[in-house]
């Protein structure tokens, strides 16, 4: 057998087994639109099943040390490791990301994220110490955590949750968005050769199994990723246990290329930042506001440069955009390019879906100073569309880059460092770049502002959202 690629078949883990279900469902490769795989679906039953069990897992596990629990997390990233190019591979297969320049990455990424958060601790502070007593603060874990993971970068956005998660004393129970269960589910089985029984278990199946976790009693937490309006939904299943919630939601991200900026040398990472992963990310540009001085030099350059990409399936190596990742994902774009031509709005890139290939491929698009209200700009695409907008005075861009109820990220650019982090202070989002553009981290906190989320993740501020802080006082 071919250790580079794994056809299944797929289970749920449950109880640290292998679990089979009575129903299963399809999914989809969107590079050729064709079924790819049966995957499980779990029953109510099953999730019970995953959530007792991680409730007992839960036990030993907090009592863990720090250590202990490092020690076990670098076991499964080395496991991850040895099936990291079949990952890969199955990445591709069910999101349709290219291989090389996407899927790759990611996971690797994830690998080094495990390795790199098992080596980070919470430790004891000491708030206050006199001759009388001592104050301490402890980071209890919560108990068991519910993960719902979205479509776009199923393996990173779910092993982002379950590192933090793990190492300061939580199980996890995972249920991956139906539409990519199986790289997800595959990584689950492969945690059960070395994550004691219960610690992490993946259930998939569709949306009914959601509302089932966010209002269970046994579940302290829930962090989700996914569209803003899922998220209000959880909110509300949730408040009925008051249970702690992390929300990573949509965004309309601006990127703002000032008028002194090096904007040549920019192009590539303005492209890839609104166009990688075919622009199926929170934090992906979505609206691209250029001064009026170079905007007509910039719109050709930018065309120039989007001609040089290959679309096709990710798995060829010469790709480097692939398909948006499903079906109902395609039948929404294509509204935004109606949305475009019957507004008479001018596209001088792409445009056009060639309905006689299959898969659900989206053409680089590229729209030239839409209007304000246009439903491109202020609607999130989450495709490889971008509208380049003109702008003539800073103030001004700010306050359009600001109108939205989105607040995720943001970049801006110019030669002046001072003057362009002036203005990333005045974007209203929980992360903005300057002159650089997706530099993610361990330890560097990301949230976002206004209806794109709650909570933090990454950082010693994500870590603690895991934790309840405890403070103890000491008569001495």
């Amino acid at each position: 057998m071919n250790k580079n690629i794994f056809d299944g078949p797929y289970y749920q883990t449950i109880a640290g087994k292998l679990a089979t279900s009575a129903a299963s469902f399809d999914v989809f490769n969107p590079a050729t639109g064709a079924v790819l795989a049966q995957a499980p679906a779990a029953s109510a039953e099953q999730l019970e099943e995953a959530i007792a069990a991680a409730k007992t897992a839960f036990k030993s596990w907090s009592q863990l040390s720090y250590e202990e629990r490092q020690t076990y997390l670098n076991a499964y990233a080395d496991a991850l490791q040895e099936h990291r190019d079949e990952l890969a591979r199955l990445l591709t297969l069910e999101q349709g990301k290219p291989l090389k320049t996407m899927s790759e990455p990611e996971v690797d990424q994830s690998i080094s994220w495990i390795r790199q958060i098992a080596a980070r601790r919470l430790p004891v502070e000491i708030v206050e110490e006199t001759d009388a007593h001592v104050v301490e603060l402890h980071h209890t874990p919560l108990g068991v955590i519910g993960a719902i993971t979205p479509w776009n970068f199923p393996v990173l956005l779910a092993l982002w949750k379950v590192a933090p998660a793990l190492i300061t004393g939580n199980t996890m129970v995972i249920k991956p968005s139906p539409f990519t269960p199986l790289s997800t589910l595959r990584f689950g089985q492969i945690a059960q050769s070395v994550l004691p029984p219960g610690v992490l278990s993946v259930v998939a199946g569709g949306n009914e199994l959601g509302p089932q976790m966010t209002a269970h009693a046994d579940i302290a937490k829930i962090s989700f990723t996914g569209s803003t309006e899922t998220g209000k939904h959880v909110i509300r299943s949730a408040a009925g246990t008051m249970k702690r919630l992390t929300l990573e939601l949509g965004g309309n991200d601006a990127a703002i290329v000032l008028p002194d900026a090096d904007w040549q040398a920019a192009i590539p990472q303005l492209f890839w930042g609104a166009i990688g992963n075919s622009g199926q990310w929170c934090v992906g540009i979505k609206r691209l506001y250029i001064h009026r001085s170079f905007h007509q030099e910039f719109v050709a350059a930018f065309v120039d440069y989007a001609k040089l990409q290959k679309m096709g399936d990710g798995l060829d190596p010469a790709v480097t955009v692939g398909p948006v990742q499903n079906k109902m994902q395609f039948d929404k774009v294509r509204t935004f390019l109606d949305d475009i031509k019957a507004n008479g709005q001018k596209v001088v890139l792409g445009g056009e879906i060639d309905d006689s290939r299959p898969g659900y491929f989206i053409p680089v698009t590229v729209v030239d100073n839409p209007p304000e209200d246009a439903k491109i700009v202020q609607e999130e695409q989450f495709a490889p569309i971008v509208p380049i907008i003109v702008y003539d005075d800073v103030e001004d861009v700010i306050a359009r880059a600001n109108n939205s109820p989105y607040g995720l990220g943001g970049s801006v650019w110019g030669r002046d460092t001072k003057a362009a982090v002036a203005v990333a202070n005045r974007l209203e989002t929980g992360m903005v770049w300057v002159n650089e553009i997706h530099t993610q981290g361990v330890d560097i906190p990301f949230g976002g502002h206004k209806q794109s989320g709650l909570g933090t993740e990454h950082g010693n501020e994500g870590r603690q959202l895991f934790t309840n802080p405890k403070t103890i006082l000491i008569h001495k």
